[in-house]
């Protein structure tokens, strides 16, 4: 039997213990995040202050019974002004939930609720070119390869290949933004 699609909503104060939680685990297991120490609640709930001031989205993904199972957001890509019509894709599950859609529906919704704030482009900078999970998840939903830079962060005791994929939003770069 196949897994419900989890409920996605916008994350909220309330989920930052969780949030907290499952970020810590990518940070200390993975390779999502190239980060090295754990960020405390306060941080994460500074960072999430953060991409709501901008107006990116930030969704949590719960299951039936209301805990959730990931969250994703999206942030700039760069911060100069040129920039401004394109965002970056972070998206983290518990691993209690993965292989069960958690990650696609919270792509497909980063995806739609970027579109409609009008962003234009979304890129996605993935950690590790071996996390083929990652990468085909993000081709299914149209996004494609952009390059990989080999071997630029160390993490775990070895060297990681940074993969770049980018997919349009709304009329992407066919006409000016606004």
């Amino acid at each position: 039997m196949t897994a419900p699609r989890p409920t996605i909503r916008p994350a909220t104060a309330d989920d930052l213990p969780a949030i907290t939680a499952i970020y810590a685990d990518a940070v200390l297991h993975g390779t999502a995040s190239w980060e090295t120490e754990p960020p405390d609640e306060a941080e994460m709930g500074r960072r999430m202050r953060t991409v709501a001031e901008a107006d990116h989205p930030y969704l949590a993904a719960l299951d039936e019974a209301g805990r959730l199972l990931g969250y994703a957001y999206c942030g700039p890509y760069r911060p100069r002004a040129a920039y401004r019509w394109t965002v970056e894709n972070s998206i983290y599950v518990d691993p209690s939930a993965h292989g069960r859609g958690v990650g696609r529906a919270l792509l497909q919704g980063l995806v739609e609720e970027s579109a409609r704030r009008g962003f234009r482009q979304m890129m996605a900078v993935i950690g590790d070119s071996a996390n083929a999970a990652s990468i085909g998840l993000h081709r299914s939903l149209g996004f494609e390869l952009v390059g990989i830079a080999r071997a630029v962060g160390f993490k775990h005791g070895r060297w990681l290949d940074q993969v770049l994929m980018q997919r349009a939003l709304g009329a992407g770069g066919g006409t000016p933004p606004g």
